[in-house]
């Protein structure tokens, strides 16, 4: 059976630092580890949050003894549940304990309760403040079509079919973050607000360096999403990624701007390997490239710094219409804990027994609302967790 998704570990080559760099640019993603316990940071959050961690949770435990592996959890408040609790999105305590960690699996944040709060009480900036506070620039989305799952693509069969990218978004910079930001009014006394997109040479080629060895670990080939003909901020990526691109001779880059990579997204997904592309422009395409596949709830992520733990989450929302009815899908987050181990603790044996549980549970049948189809078996959260669990616990080791 072939791999669930290619995420194969990498490490950056220490040839490849920036110079104002004093150490290797790593990320913890080695493929062996001679450690067997660590620390996780649960931040289950909001609406489904709690819902689908417990189920991953569940599966990391097992998937972990059986390989060995020994998990402590430990489980924080963050975003509205933080709100409702201590009045701020993101309690230091939390930040303290993920940052001591050796990764952060967290659900989902956010709902109406929230939403005509002020922004510094916002639940969605308290995921800004965590990324931040761990200092991982790198989010990698992996959308892979299943064949499972090939006809719940809203794409025709022969246009969704075999469809299996990567989206290297860069995440701590950009517009989201650039300054001067603001309300203010303008030369003719009218209301204006403003947000800046800003780079620096460091931000872009760190994050070039990661997509070019994600892009060598599968399929060679890597595109750089801008809007070059317009945005000097993006002229200046075009130049950087350029630059870095003289250290992978192997990796066939390409260039495209983000209206066309829009389109192409949905005209022909199979063109794409790995893209990269700075953070508003990744935000929007990384959930384009999600529905291909059918379901936001398949799709797991990891968001990665040069050193301590790893942030891995599931792209869904909180979505606060079904929590508390055991009808969330859990594998986008059961997937992400699969990512977690690969990606954060180079545990690639445990990872792959995740991977390919999963797989085996939807090749019996089992569908949770937002991917079922006639034929198949509608079940809820609690029990997809369970046929997980099942396809886990086998007696011969997990292979790809």
């Amino acid at each position: 059976m072939a791999a669930l998704i290619n995420l194969t570990p990498f490490r950056l080559h220490s040839t490849s630092i920036p110079k104002h760099h004093s150490r290797p640019l790593t990320v913890r993603c080695s493929s062996s580890s001679a450690k067997s316990s660590y620390n996780i940071t649960l931040l289950p959050g909001d609406g489904i949050g709690p819902e689908v961690i417990s189920v991953a949770k569940n599966v990391l435990n097992l998937a972990g003894s059986l390989e060995g592996i020994e998990f402590k959890f430990k489980e924080m408040p963050m975003g509205g549940a933080a709100l409702d609790l201590t009045g701020v999105p993101l309690p230091e305590e939390t930040l303290s304990t993920a940052k001591q960690s050796d990764a952060v699996l967290l659900g989902a944040i956010g709902g109406y309760k929230w939403d005509k709060n002020e922004k510094h009480l916002k639940p969605e900036t308290g995921l800004l403040q965590l990324r931040a506070g761990l200092k991982v620039f790198a989010n990698l989305r992996p959308a892979s079509v299943l064949p499972q799952l090939v006809d719940a693509s809203t794409l025709k069969k022969e246009v969704a079919e075999g469809v299996d990218l990567m989206v290297v978004r860069e995440l701590t910079g950009g517009i989201y973050f650039g300054k001067p930001r603001g309300f203010g009014t303008n030369e003719n006394g009218e209301e204006i607000g403003y947000n800046t997109e800003v780079y620096a040479a460091y931000e872009v080629d760190r994050i070039a360096r990661i997509a070019f060895e994600t892009a060598r670990k599968r399929g060679g080939k890597l595109c750089s999403v801008d809007k070059a003909n317009v945005l000097e901020a993006s002229m200046f990526w075009r130049k950087r990624v350029i630059a870095i691109a003289e250290e992978y001779p192997d990796v066939e880059l390409s260039h495209m701007y983000v209206d066309n990579a829009a389109m192409q997204l949905v005209r022909n997904p199979k063109q794409f390997d790995t893209i990269v592309t700075n953070n508003i422009f990744g935000d929007i395409l990384s959930d384009e490239a999600s529905m291909i596949t059918g379901s936001i709830g398949m799709l797991p992520s990891a968001s990665l710094g040069e050193s301590g733990p790893g942030l891995f989450e599931p792209i869904h929302g909180s979505a606060p219409d079904i929590a508390g009815q055991d009808k969330a899908n859990p594998l986008a987050t059961i997937l992400s804990a699969a990512m977690l181990l690969k990606y954060g603790l180079g545990e690639v044996k445990a990872a792959e027994r995740i991977e390919l549980a999963v797989l085996n549970a939807l090749d019996r049948g089992f569908r949770t609302g937002d991917i079922y189809s006639d034929g198949n078996k509608l079940v809820g959260c609690k029990e997809m967790g369970e046929q997980v669990l099942k396809s886990v616990d086998k007696k011969t080791p997990a292979s790809v």
